[in-house]
């Protein structure tokens, strides 16, 4: 039993920090780097990058709508054609700082609003797999995992890519298997004791529980922790750590493909 932890990660710029990714990273297989617009820019992309490959870290491109103040958590009305070219704007950017230190681009994931509305609408979800199917077929597209994930994932796979089926044990998931809204009390889980017993369920019986309690299906190959949580180095130790004890094995996604 093989599972994937992937963490957000190099979201500072400027003189703002953010994240605890110096810490996060030894706990994790994947980093998904900020390509600049929701979070990051080109010091920060240089660094987070070095970091991965020091920790033996998977680097992957973290796109998201063109949002700094917003962090990228605002929802945005975009041409699909803007889209298609926002993605692989950035994901070109991150393309070339691994080129520059020798680590292997392998996935691609949306950040925030971005990646939520790919869930709810098709043609946002095929704009961003076909631009990252125009950068490299052979990239990993990560996208939610379970029923409502659906769409995302057949857009992936129609545009030629693979995909990782992505879980979230330190989000809330509404009953019909979509991520609680981050203003709704509880969206976010900050208990790493918590957080970690819904990874080990995710993992070995491919299951979430509720909001309401209610046992949902998902079944996924990669877990993504937050690094802006302020949990998140707890919550990343006891998820890797419990996965290990219960006999899961922690690797990257792309030798899970």
């Amino acid at each position: 039993m093989e599972i994937d932890i992937n963490c957000d990660m190099g979201e500072s710029y400027g003189p703002y920090k953010l994240g605890m990714d110096e810490e996060v990273m030894r706990y994790i297989t994947s980093a998904n780097v900020a390509c600049g617009w929701h979070g990051g820019d080109p010091m920060v992309m240089e660094r987070t990058v070095q970091l991965a490959k020091e920790n033996k870290v998977a680097v992957g491109a973290h796109p998201g709508y063109p949002d700094l103040m917003g962090f990228g958590r605002r929802f945005m009305e975009c041409t699909e054609k803007e889209i298609r070219n926002y993605v692989i704007y950035q994901v070109g950017a991150l393309w070339a700082f691994c080129k520059a230190a020798g680590v292997r681009l392998t996935h691609v994931k949306a950040h925030g609003a971005l990646y939520l509305r790919a869930v709810e609408d098709e043609k946002v979800a095929r704009a961003i797999a076909e631009a990252v199917a125009s950068v490299d077929s052979g990239l990993i597209y990560v996208a939610l995992a379970g029923e409502k994930g659906r769409r995302m994932r057949e857009c992936a796979q129609e545009a030629g890519l693979r995909v990782a089926c992505e879980a979230f044990p330190d989000r809330a998931y509404t009953t019909e298997g979509n991520l609680l809204p981050r203003k709704e009390k509880g969206a976010v889980i900050h208990d790493p004791s918590l957080v970690a017993q819904r990874a080990l369920l995710m993992a070995k019986e491919k299951k979430v529980v509720a909001a309401d309690g209610t046992l949902i299906p998902l079944e996924a190959q990669t877990l993504c922790v937050h690094g802006d949580n302020p949990a998140a180095v707890e919550a990343v130790r006891a998820i890797r750590e419990t996965l290990e004890r219960e006999g899961v094995r922690v690797k990257s996604m792309a030798p899970l493909f």
